[in-house]
């Protein structure tokens, strides 16, 4: 009846309707679990658990348990995305403070026949993410307007994933790859893998990459592209050593396996059965934590990565460890995924304490890896010893800098992985990576055929710990992605300078890595993960048109964001800093350093120059340029004639005030 009513009103009522939908969000529909909808023109999309839901004329609204956020679908009759995306704004009765930032294109899939991005101009100290997308299937565009706060988009990202990927237009059907048989990867198909990623190299000024495939266990293909080091021009080549960062992960837990099968643990033992000492800063969910729990991203402990990037000096795997026990959970145990990198690494150290309970954590985990994994699946080269890398044929660390053009990042952060190297210290190269992605596809054996882990103990490691969208789940150290009908199981790796990506499909017997020396090499992971299967199994050519979509939204997020910045840093403004700040631990002491014209925000392990910034309400930001951490802001904050500086991440706020020199 309320429908109808408001199909007779008109226009007006339409937009009363959606306002007060809004406005009134928590009296909605709450999802009891996750459901399939459908817009009013027939879009549908898988909607989270929990979320409430209202509809008000032809919008369809969603809300998070949370209060404040929201995302809003309609069908829009427009010439372009762009004012369908405007057209949406108007009718649905959000109020849009902000300016366009970015309106950009992206690649059409999934039935869509063009899609286009709008994100808009947020000031870092509004905390909120405001965009809007329209998509369009015959001559009606499905928009989406999402305006969430920051720190419940980032708890909450596997289930806006959940609705993101899910969306289709009505009757459209994904493209599956179930069933197919795989091609033989000859010199002609690999030549277009080599191809992709060569033209992907090009277009992101990536210095040198690593690029290897094994089929039916053998080694098809493993390359290096590129340089390894831009000053001396020398090569990369397949025994050339590269950060694997979090690809580190998998490799732990194949440790835990290995404990498991010699009955040492049980991956539900309770974490403080072997190590007493463990604590979160939730009592509750200290009780709850098993061994298990310590890898899969599902704890409800956010990421936290500013405070062990800024401040390890003198950091160890035992402060790591002991760390935990200030870092709060900010979603329900097992509810939601959140990626915690320090407690991975307790993964790690507990489980070569496990392993050497006489030997100090780092130690011990070292000597358990060695032991149990690297010398076993003969990594002969992979190592935790940035000392011993130096020293020999390993890839320097690049990325473009404020103005496009290639510079050294800021790799003095690297070492602070050191004291947390389970969740992502090791170095690796193409022929050690290419072993350890043939072991899993071998199901834990050994080249000689000799079975080193059992496939239960390994292939739990794959199993649904928490939901990462529609099709794809986190395991232990490993996810798995459904999206095309066939499972992969993959992990990504970033560091300062180097961004990786292994991946292995375990039905077909098809492995792939890829290790690069640039911040710009993440850009590459998903649509080469995507030809691979174009490339194996017949699919439908949409990996070039992602991986190009891609690279122009980010040349034009580039060069928005350089447009409002000012380098060197306004000299106005920075005369008003003070000469040092602090937070009393978590990011240490921040000394502000005056160089010529340039102004430095040196935090002692490290330092980038920073330009200055007129934020849209009025306050004065100043922000890294380093590649590696291009675009982190510290707001100014004065109050009651204390100086001070913000910085945040996603979910967290640090408030540093000046302090004496």
């Amino acid at each position: 009846m309320m429908l109808a009513w408001m199909r007779r009103c008109g226009a007006l009522c339409v937009l009363l309707g959606l306002l007060l939908a809004v406005a009134q969000a928590a009296q909605g529909d709450v999802l009891t679990q996750d459901t399939r909808l459908e817009t009013a023109g027939g879009a549908a999309f898988t909607a989270p658990e929990g979320w409430r839901t209202d509809t008000r004329g032809d919008a369809l609204i969603l809300a998070p348990p949370e209060a404040g956020s929201t995302i809003v679908f309609m069908e829009v009759d427009a010439a372009d995305g762009d004012a369908a995306v405007a057209e949406a704004w108007r009718r649905s009765g959000l109020e849009l403070q902000w300016p366009v930032k970015v309106a950009s294109d992206q690649a059409a899939a999934d039935g869509w026949e063009q899609v286009r991005v709008v994100q808009y101009e947020v000031p870092e100290n509004a905390r909120r993410y405001v965009s809007g997308s329209a998509r369009l299937a015959g001559e009606r565009w499905t928009v989406a307007l999402i305006d969430f706060h920051l720190p419940d988009l980032d708890r909450r990202r596997g289930q806006v994933g959940l609705i993101f990927s899910s969306l289709m237009p009505k009757g459209h059907e994904r493209e599956s790859f179930a069933g197919r048989t795989a091609n033989k990867l000859d010199e002609a198909r690999l030549a277009q893998l080599v191809s992709f990623v060569e033209h992907a190299q090009r277009e992101l000024q990536i210095p040198g990459i690593g690029l290897g495939v094994v089929q039916d266990g053998k080694v098809v293909l493993a390359k290096g592209l590129g340089v390894r080091d831009v000053e001396s021009g020398e090569p990369v080549d397949a025994d050339t050593l590269f950060m694997v960062a979090s690809n580190t992960k998998a490799m732990t837990t194949l440790l835990l396996a290995r404990l498991v099968d010699a009955g040492k643990v049980r991956w539900d033992t309770p974490v403080v059965d072997v190590f007493p000492s463990f604590r979160l800063g939730d009592a509750e969910t200290t009780r709850k934590v098993q061994v298990q729990h310590l890898v899969c991203a599902c704890t409800g402990l956010p990421r936290q990565d500013a405070e062990w990037l800024t401040e390890f000096a003198d950091a160890t795997p035992e402060t790591v460890v002991a760390g935990l026990a200030n870092m709060q959970p900010t979603t329900g145990f097992g509810a939601l995924y959140q990626y915690s990198n320090p407690l991975a690494a307790a993964g790690g150290f507990i489980g070569g304490h496990v392993a050497h309970p006489r030997l100090p954590l780092g130690e011990a985990y070292d000597r358990a890896m060695q032991e149990q994994v690297f010398d076993p699946l003969g990594m002969r080269r992979t190592t935790f010893d940035f000392a011993t890398v130096t020293r020999g044929n390993h890839a320097g660390g690049y990325g473009l800098g404020l103005d496009g053009r290639i510079e050294p990042a800021l790799t003095d952060i690297n070492p602070s992985i050191v004291p947390m190297r389970p969740t992502g210290g090791a170095w690796s190269n193409l022929d050690d990576m290419l072993r350890f992605v043939q072991f899993e596809l071998d199901r834990g054996l050994l080249p000689d055929g000799s079975r080193h882990v059992s496939e239960a103990a390994l292939l739990e490691r794959r199993e649904p710990k928490v939901a990462l969208g529609k099709d794809a789940i986190y395991g232990m150290g490993l996810m798995v992605d459904r999206t095309w009908g066939v499972p992969v199981v993959y992990h990504g790796g970033s560091m300062i300078g180097y961004k990786s990506g292994m991946l292995w499909l375990p039905d077909y017997g098809v492995g792939m890595v890829i290790l690069t020396n640039s911040e710009e090499g993440q850009l590459l992971m998903f649509p080469l993960g995507r030809y691979l299967q174009e490339v194996l199994l017949d699919g439908q050519p949409q990996a070039r048109a992602q991986l190009d979509a891609a690279i122009a939204q980010w040349r034009a997020a580039r060069a928005a964001e350089r447009e409002r910045l000012q380098v060197p840093a306004d000299a106005a403004v920075v005369s008003a800093l003070a000469t040092a700040y602090g937070d009393g631990g978590s990011l240490g002491r921040l000394d502000i350093v005056r160089d010529g014209g340039r102004t430095v925000f040196d935090f002692g392990e490290w330092k980038s120059e920073v330009a200055s910034r007129r934020n849209e309400d009025g306050t004065t930001s100043f922000v890294l340029t380093g590649p590696g951490m291009l675009g982190w802001q510290f707001v100014v904050a004065d109050e009651d004639g204390k100086r001070g500086l913000v910085a945040r991440t996603a979910q967290q706020e640090y408030l540093l005030q000046e302090v004496a020199d």
